[in-house]
């Protein structure tokens, strides 16, 4: 028990360290009027939310904003494919996280749909085109999969069953896509291969409280964030003015 205690004890320790550098970069983000993207991919009861509550705890919700991904509307179908994306990036000094992104769409097309050879290949093609313009734009990026294998899946998608507050979590996308784990395996397979602007990182989610410590350290390490001595300065008019509170 004393063991499990001081790993419990070191990882609650691990995750408020990953929070204070978190909140830091967020406030060094905004002062220098960066741009951000966080994309996370992976099955479903992989860790993508818990990966989401983790940042909003650090996080002061006016830099950032979360986009849950879900089949497009008809608003949204009658434009190209990534005209809702162009339409949900991040303006200076803000942080996009994109719970699932302008990836979602393929996997299942190609695992469910049987999406054509020559259409695929266009939508790689304008993925690829449209990162690239990401990158031009000095947006920083970070994509991360979060792996579970078969069997951790299935244990989890039952345990949502069975927990009346994790039901609202499972779908019949879910099962349907559980099916057809072996095409969605070649598909993702496929995109993190060919879609390197910039690479992907592949996180082992089977243990969760690692897997989730390992996407925020990647988190810090994308946004690179230097923090100068103006991050925390005043501004040079409140400077100017401070006095005026003593009175």
């Amino acid at each position: 028990m004393s063991v499990a205690r001081d790993l419990i004890g070191l990882y609650r320790d691990t995750l408020a360290l990953f929070h204070e550098k978190l909140r830091l970069a967020q406030i060094a983000m905004y002062r220098q009027n960066r741009k951000a993207i966080i994309v996370l991919e992976g099955y479903d009861a992989s860790g993508r939310g818990e990966v989401i509550c983790e940042l909003s705890y650090a996080w002061d919700p006016r830099g950032f904003e979360v986009y849950p991904i879900s089949p497009q509307a008809k608003t949204e179908a009658a434009h190209p494919f990534l005209w809702s994306f162009w339409n949900r990036q991040s303006t200076p000094g803000q942080i996009a996280v994109f719970d699932q992104s302008w990836y979602g769409r393929l996997p299942v097309e190609f695992a469910e749909h049987g999406l054509p050879d020559a259409e695929h290949e266009i939508s790689i093609d304008e993925i690829n085109a449209f990162e690239r313009m990401l990158m031009e734009n000095q947006i920083s990026r970070v994509k991360l999969f979060l792996e579970t294998d078969r069997e951790t899946r299935r244990t989890r998608l039952l345990r949502r069953a069975e927990r009346p507050e994790k039901r609202w979590k499972l779908t019949e996308s879910d099962i349907e896509s559980y099916r057809h784990r072996e095409s969605y395996e070649q598909a993702f397979a496929n995109l993190l291969k060919r879609c390197q602007t910039p690479p992907w990182h592949r996180i082992n989610a089977n243990q969760k409280k690692q897997g989730r410590l390992n996407a925020l350290d990647y988190i810090l390490q994308a946004l690179n964030v230097e923090l100068k001595p103006r991050t925390f300065a005043l501004n040079s008019r409140v400077s100017e003015r401070l006095h005026e509170l003593s009175k």
